[in-house]
């Protein structure tokens, strides 16, 4: 029954969101923008800034005043992004994964502030993915609390380490560093918990509750008629996220009518309790941070004190004339996305680009079409696009010809099981590599050894021991070379 009133709620609010798309915008300052304004701002962006595709939804009292897609989901093919294009949501994972652990909460199924390790049938150094820890007793500490306000002291990722492990930084619970590796912990506890793959919970807790059609954790063949290609920086296709498995940090696939729907559900509420709905979204520990990445830095500021800078369970918040705000971004190789909202007010913004140049143009967008000129843009490193410096031109590679049975020798698995597998196949002349279930990369072979990535910066080099039987591959990344063993 809750179910379906919720739905009903969110149906008839968003059913007229293609009708009436010619009144204009009301802003924060009650002001208007009119839909040809809000449309020559979005095409004249998008062209400066070479942004290929994006959606926006623009909210006034709860509800969605404008929402539209700009650009192409496949530049290749000529294909325009739609509102029901299915993009990478990345970090706005985290929030919809936030929603179902604050309704576990409510039912009273989770204590926010119960260390997560007393969740779990065996220590949680036994498991293989946190046997790194078995030596730092402080992740007894760790409680649900922690990991959505990111204050556990983990590394963003345990791959940025210098030796790949995952270490604690600081005493968890003491200050503030993003870290996607606290929100998969609490997917494990949370699947542990409710004996259900977070895939299946997300689609029945969340996605359904919230009539959000064409949202899932991983991919659904019902997605192929209409998806969204990534492009970094150079307007090279990285393809699309087709995630076999779910990580409550960044699988979500989702379109910006389902992000509309969803951003609705926060303002509203809906289906949570209103004192757990307040408590996800007031302060748990104030940002002091000079930038919200490297995340480890211990570079502090006090520039963002008057806004009272902070995070609350999975969102950032911070405060305004117009009250408070709680915001999030989502950031993945060819995808750049952001969401705010003023809490009092009802009103805010979320925009999503298949885009690496997409963070360039939130500035004006957020100022031009919402009025609102208070997003912390430099803690969150979002450099407007006529303020980047120029980009490098590309390297310059050759490809050469590499008989088939030098090829062959490379195909295989490396990296760091269980988190890391790059799996390399034999794709006719050349070779292909895929990061866990990310789109997989075209290599070109230069020589013998060496190999490019034709949608990324990325090369490889392969190694061999004394018998000749290849036992490394070498990514070189951003400047360094990060040896990978073959694990078969």
């Amino acid at each position: 029954m809750r179910q379906t009133f919720v739905w009903c709620l969110i149906a008839m609010a968003t059913a007229s969101l293609a009708v009436g798309q010619q009144s204009p915008v009301t802003r924060l300052d009650g002001s208007t923008i009119s839909v040809a304004e809000i449309d020559a701002t979005m095409t004249r962006l998008m062209k400066a800034a070479e942004v290929t595709g994006a959606g926006i939804a623009v909210f006034h009292n709860g509800k969605v005043e404008f929402l539209k897609a700009y650009g192409f989901r496949d530049k290749e093919k000529n294909l325009p992004l739609t509102v029901d294009s299915v993009m990478s949501a990345a970090s706005f994972s985290k929030v919809a994964f936030a929603y179902l652990v604050m309704e576990l909460v409510d039912e009273g199924k989770l204590d926010l502030d119960k260390p997560v390790y007393q969740y779990l049938p065996k220590p949680l150094s036994e498991y293989p993915k946190y046997a790194d820890l078995a030596d730092d007793a402080r992740y007894k500490r760790i409680t649900a609390r922690m990991l959505l306000s990111h204050t556990t002291g983990f590394a963003n990722w345990r791959w940025m380490e210098e030796d790949r492990k995952l270490k604690i930084h600081f005493e968890p619970g003491s200050r503030f560093a993003y870290s996607g590796e606290g929100i998969d912990l609490l997917q494990l506890v949370v699947e542990t918990l409710r004996e259900k793959p977070l895939d299946e919970l997300m689609q029945q807790r969340v996605f359904e509750l919230l009539g959000m059609t064409r949202t899932s954790m991983i991919w659904q063949d019902r997605f192929e008629s209409d998806y969204a290609n990534g492009y970094d920086e150079y307007g090279r296709s990285v393809g699309a996220h087709r995630w076999k498995n779910p990580d409550a940090a960044g699988s979500m696939q989702t379109t910006i009518r389902d992000q509309a729907r969803f951003l609705q559900a926060v303002m509203d509420g809906a289906s949570l309790k209103a004192k757990t709905r307040e408590q996800m979204l007031s302060p748990q520990v104030a940002i002091l941070s000079k930038h919200e990445f490297p995340t480890l830095k211990d570079e502090t500021t006090d520039d963002n004190k008057s806004i009272r800078l902070s995070y609350g369970l999975a969102w950032g918040l911070y405060w305004t004339p117009y009250g408070k705000v709680f915001f999030k971004e989502g950031h993945d190789d060819g995808w750049r996305n952001y969401a705010v909202c003023f809490d009092k007010q009802k009103s805010g913004l979320v925009v999503m680009t298949n885009s690496g140049n997409g963070e360039g143009i939130f500035k004006e967008v957020l100022e031009t079409v919402l009025k609102d000129t208070f997003t912390p843009i430099e803690w969150e490193r979002y450099t407007p696009y006529d303020k980047l410096p120029p980009r490098p031109p590309l390297k310059q590679h050759k490809q050469v010809v590499v008989d088939g049975k030098v090829l062959d020798r490379y195909v295989g698995r490396y990296g760091v099981p269980p988190d890391i597998i790059l799996t390399v196949r034999r794709e006719g002349d050349h070779l292909s590599v895929q990061e866990n279930d990310e789109p997989k990369q075209d290599l070109m072979p230069e020589s013998e050894m060496d190999f490019y990535s034709t949608s990324s910066d990325d090369t490889m080099t392969f190694q061999t021991d004394g018998q000749g039987k290849v036992t490394v591959m070498i990514l070189h990344v951003d400047g360094k070379d990060i040896p990978v063993k073959r694990i078969e």
